[in-house]
């Protein structure tokens, strides 16, 4: 027999051990398979109508839930659509109702920005100057036009003119004119988001409301919104228009659902991305609990105004107590509508019920 037939009894001991370092390496494998965390499950996005799912299931408080619905009622709110993980956990009043949203709807403008941006369309660091941006006397100063368009999606634009829709609280706490430079000085200011939308209009070459429907309504399916839905609305002061649209609470759902999930609806990237992120971020101090993106009220830490709903949560508010909150570390959205003023903090109070009714946040 030749001598590389028969192993010598070396080679044996040396085949083993590899043997047994083998099984070694492929149990570690396994071990760290099994420790591995699960790859994260697909979105769900509703089809038609939203998927619903029994909330005790889900992990709810049914009991909670029925305190937060009477007091919804008590409180007069239109509508309430609470999404979980993309199914509808909960849903009081009349979801289909159209309501006009009030300053909700510069969160969707926002999202027509972040659109135009990416194609090119628009160009955050060109100032009231470069666009031919004035207003009715008294006209807008040089050093008001040295405003870019960045700082007016941040309501920092130091320009303190009269706008159209504006509120007596908001003209009440308006600052003097010249009194803080483009840039330097956080303000809640209509007339920094009015003259977006004309801006938007005029670099986008499109109405903002058939926008809306062409850009966002038909490819998240909303069932409600059409570009009729809109309305501009002048006033004496100023000649850009505020631009009033009017919402369902299922449609305004689906639009935070679209947030939650990055600007992707069911693998169509519908707004960019990084827009999304970018724009949800609290680049100013807005009071307590509370920060502003461009066009969104991002929270601070975990907490939202005065409740308490996890970390990177934002919203789109309106006035009288309207509200989209978006909780992507609870895979939430909360859409809120009320076609009267609600009492003064009601909406807050709801959320927090809302909240108690949740399923306890997992430990990271």
């Amino acid at each position: 027999m030749p001598a590389h037939s028969a192993p010598s009894p070396r080679r044996s001991g040396t085949g083993a051990a590899a043997g047994l370092r083998a099984l070694v390496v492929a149990a570690c494998a396994v071990a760290a398979l099994a420790t591995e965390p699960a790859a994260a499950a697909e979105p769900v996005f509703p089809a038609r109508e939203w998927q619903g799912a029994d909330p005790a299931a889900a992990g709810w408080s049914p009991a909670k839930l029925k305190l937060a619905e009477a007091f919804a009622r008590e409180i007069g709110s239109t509508a309430v659509l609470i999404v979980a993980e993309g199914r509808a956990i909960a849903s009081w009043g009349d979801v289909a109702r159209r309501v006009r949203v009030n300053s909700v709807r510069k969160s969707v403008l926002s999202a027509l920005y972040g659109i135009a941006v990416a194609e090119g369309r628009i160009d955050l660091a060109r100032t009231l100057r470069d666009l031919g941006i004035d207003d009715k006397p008294p006209r807008l100063t040089e050093a008001e036009k040295t405003a870019t368009v960045r700082d007016l999606l941040r309501a920092r634009s130091g320009v303190y003119h009269e706008a159209a829709a504006e509120p007596q609280s908001m003209k009440e706490r308006r600052p003097e004119r010249g009194s803080h430079a483009p840039g330097t000085f956080w303000y809640y200011n209509n007339w920094d988001f009015n003259v977006l939308g004309t801006i938007y209009r005029t670099l986008a070459g499109e109405d903002i409301f058939a926008a809306v429907e062409r850009r966002i309504a038909r490819p998240i399916g909303m069932q409600d919104f059409t570009a009729a839905d809109g309305k501009s609305v002048l006033s004496r002061v100023s000649v850009h228009p505020a631009y009033h649209m009017d919402f369902s609470a299922r449609d305004l759902a689906r639009f935070g659902w679209l947030y939650l999930n990055g600007g992707r609806w069911e693998g169509r990237q519908v707004v960019p991305a990084a827009w999304v992120a970018e724009s949800t971020q609290p680049l100013s101090d807005a009071g307590p609990g509370i920060g502003y993106g461009y066009m969104w009220w991002p929270s601070k830490a975990d907490m939202h105004r005065n409740v308490k709903v996890g970390p990177g949560t934002y919203s789109a508010r309106g006035f009288g107590g309207q509200f989209l909150m978006v909780a992507p570390s609870r895979g939430l959205v909360v859409s809120h509508l009320a076609a009267d003023r609600l009492p003064e903090k009601g909406e807050e109070r709801l959320l927090k019920l809302i909240m108690e009714a949740a399923p306890k946040p997992a430990r990271r």
